[in-house]
């Protein structure tokens, strides 16, 4: 499991209409590596804006649409919780999340 990597996960928050969602693991590497049982997951959504704090990703990244990380939504997931293995974001775009990011926490 690593930092940028994507996720399918059934019912990842009970708040959710949907039963299944993609999300982006945006914890650091050394919390992903720890004993600690959470990591701290980006949604990914289908419809989406024209926000700083929203990247888009897509096909190249595993995904069957065109969507957008959700950098204002973040969630803690049992790492647990992260079997379904989809894909991952190359390091250009995760240097867009990173920025989305500090938007998003105004860090």
């Amino acid at each position: 499991m690593k930092r940028g990597e994507l996720f399918r996960v059934y019912k990842g928050n009970k708040n959710d209409p949907k039963d299944y969602r993609v999300y982006l693991i945006v914890s650091r590497q050394l919390l992903i590596d720890s004993q600690f049982p959470t990591v701290i997951c980006a949604p990914i959504r289908t419809s989406y804006g024209n926000l700083p704090t929203q990247v888009e990703i897509g096909i190249d990244e595993g995904l069957k649409h065109d969507s957008a990380v959700y950098c204002d939504d973040l969630i803690s997931l049992p790492k647990t919780m992260l079997t379904d293995y989809i894909g991952s974001i190359s390091d250009a775009r995760m240097d867009e999340i990173n920025a989305a990011l500090r938007i998003a926490l105004a860090v």
